[in-house]
């Protein structure tokens, strides 16, 4: 391994200590960046779940409510197991 001058080390710390800092600044952006999808909880997730818990409650099987065309299979499908744990049956 080469030896460094005191000078040439400070100059390599200078280089790390700034290669640190652009870690630093690139791994709090990825930290905050936003992932996309729909939050759960929010006011349009609630309103969809509503509208799910209704048409479920009222008989509706999972394929009738998505062939209405406002949620996806498998949104319905996540809103039921949601609602089986507010309910406390997510056994099956």
């Amino acid at each position: 391994m080469k030896r460094l001058s005191m000078e040439e080390a400070r100059i390599r710390i200078s280089e790390l200590e700034e290669e640190n800092k652009k870690l630093r600044e690139e791994n709090e952006r990825l930290r905050a960046r936003n992932f996309g999808g729909r939050k759960k909880h929010n006011d349009a997730w609630m309103a969809a779940y509503n509208d799910f818990v209704i048409q479920f409650e009222d008989g509706k099987t999972i394929s009738e409510i998505v062939s209405e065309g406002t949620i996806s299979r498998r949104t319905a499908y996540r809103y039921l197991e949601y609602y089986k744990e507010m309910k406390g049956t997510n056994g099956g």
